[in-house]
């Protein structure tokens, strides 16, 4: 993706403005493409390139996120049952990202789709007994699901050795250990699809601004938004005004939606939080270490701070990363102002922001911790999955700026702080923004069908057929006909390349 600095020009009068040059953005002006190909579309960046914050490859583990070795999201009960139902539903809301992307792939939108998606086995890892009897029934729950078709389980040291041996090396023999392994799983640089997407819609008419970073949002009397933006090498101020707006600007989103006024976001907060990682590129270690590795978050730490180690495959580069290390800074965006949370903290949302602090001391704690940590300290956590790690063959990276979702819990009226994403819609549906983290990136497909099944009710029905051709499971569950499933994933395993 150039970038080429465009002037915004004082007539410009777009159907639908999105703010952002990330992932989100990229796939709604993708669907528009599909389901309404007439409209004028203007996207404003405010950086000199597109996809630099969360969508950017080293701002995310690139995971592919579909549940198949992610812990969090297939919790225990007190009674050791695990519920399949997050996975289930983050697992086929992916799904529906791989059609959508083979759909552009077949459209032509790249030479070669390893270009963003490449397959790497995915894996779950626990220790201890208690971990142990986790897998097990983890693995009870999904494996009888057509979606999780194939996902194997061991606790034999010697199978393990095999899977893993960067990280079986040097282990305790007496520990037990147990994993289960898929090998549908894949690594994505978000970064490359969100150019190669851009770079697709903008050869079919969209308006790419960079260096454009919008100011305000504001409602005029015909029902029209305001746009007024800013250029960021010149300081310029231009206005343009349109009938739907999409706020999809990470950690930027919450500032915007509060200053377009909407009653919608009301009582939202955002609590941001960095992300640290160890990286290591010593291709004897990569060589060693051809998948992605998650295992259990410690006992009182929030979901996010699930481990997990990571083959990341950026730019025809092989990588190990670990982490995360999360950190502090008031900033919503890694590009952000020291402000960004101060000034978010509003007379409709403080209850809320306060609750949070009230109720959250686990994560209060677990971030002091953190903040707190030498480079002993992490390496150390390291060694819990690498036995063998040397310091001097890991180096410290920051990675993207999180702003956890805090929102009004209607039943009580507290705050609570939300681990996934949240799309916010107001204006009668002309306004809508995304906010939150994971599984973010991998599932912005279904968020963007939502926006549109939410902002444009009434046009689904003409758009379905447009919609069901670039997507075949839409409005269907994969998980309740095999049939469909089968024809999907031979399909976009074949136009995405992911055969070996």
């Amino acid at each position: 993706m150039t970038s080429e600095r465009r002037p915004v020009p004082d007539s410009a009068n777009p159907d639908v403005v999105l703010v952002g040059g990330g992932i989100m953005s990229a796939t709604l002006a993708q669907l528009i493409g599909v389901v309404a190909p007439d409209w004028d579309v203007t996207v404003f960046e405010s950086a000199p390139d597109v996809a630099g914050e969360s969508s950017d490859a080293w701002n995310n583990a690139g995971t592919g996120h579909a549940a198949l070795c992610e812990l969090n999201y297939t919790p225990a009960a007190h009674d050791g049952r695990v519920d399949p139902g997050k996975a289930l539903t983050i697992n086929e809301q992916f799904q529906v990202s791989r059609q959508f992307w083979a759909h552009l792939v077949r459209g032509g939108m790249t030479g070669s789709p390893k270009e963003f998606i490449t397959p790497v086995p995915h894996l779950g890892f626990v220790t201890g007994e208690d971990g142990r009897a986790y897998m097990r029934a983890r693995h009870r729950a999904l494996a009888a699901e057509p979606l999780f078709a194939g996902l194997e389980y061991t606790e034999d040291p010697a199978e393990l050795a095999e899977w893993l041996p960067l990280m079986m090396t040097g282990r305790d023999p007496r520990q037990v250990v147990a994993a289960t392994r898929s090998a549908a799983g894949t690594d994505v640089n978000f970064g490359a699809l969100t150019r190669l997407m851009l770079d697709d819609v903008a050869e079919r008419g969209v308006t790419l601004h960079c260096n454009q970073r919008v100011q305000d949002l504001a409602r005029e009397a015909d029902g029209r938004w305001a746009v007024t933006v800013r250029d960021t090498v010149t300081g310029e101020l231009r206005t343009v005004r349109t009938r739907f707006v999409f706020v999809g600007a990470g950690g930027g989103a919450l500032p915007l939606l509060q200053r377009a006024g909407i009653p919608e976001i009301r009582g939202f907060g955002g609590f941001p939080v960095s992300g640290q990682f160890l990286r290591a590129t010593s291709p004897e270690l990569v060589g060693r270490h051809q998948a992605k590795v998650y295992g259990q978050a410690a006992v009182g730490a929030p979901p996010m701070s699930v481990p997990h180690l990571d083959l990341r495959l950026i730019d025809g580069d092989h990588s190990l990363m670990f982490g995360p290390y999360a950190g502090f800074s008031p900033k919503f965006l890694k590009a952000g102002s020291m402000f960004d949370l101060p000034r978010s903290v509003k007379v409709n949302n403080l209850g809320s922001m306060l609750g949070v602090a009230r109720t959250e001391l686990a994560l209060t704690r677990y971030l002091i911790g953190e903040l707190l940590q030498s480079r002993a300290d992490r390496h150390r956590t390291l060694t819990h999955f690498v036995p063998e790690a040397e310091q001097h063959d890991w180096e410290l990276i920051t990675a993207g700026q999180r702003v956890q979702v805090i929102k009004r819990d209607p039943a009580t009226g507290r705050g609570v702080l939300q681990f996934g994403t949240e799309l916010v819609v107001g204006g009668d549906g002309t306004i809508a923004g995304l906010l939150g983290a994971s599984p973010g990136a991998s599932t912005a497909v279904s968020a963007m069908l939502g926006l549109l099944e939410q902002c444009f009710p009434n046009r689904i029905p003409a758009w379905r057929p447009a919609l069901q051709e670039a997507i075949p499971s839409y409005g269907r569950r994969l998980a309740d006909d095999p049939a469909l499933l089968a024809e999907v994933r031979a399909d976009t395993m074949q136009v995405l390349e992911l055969n070996g």
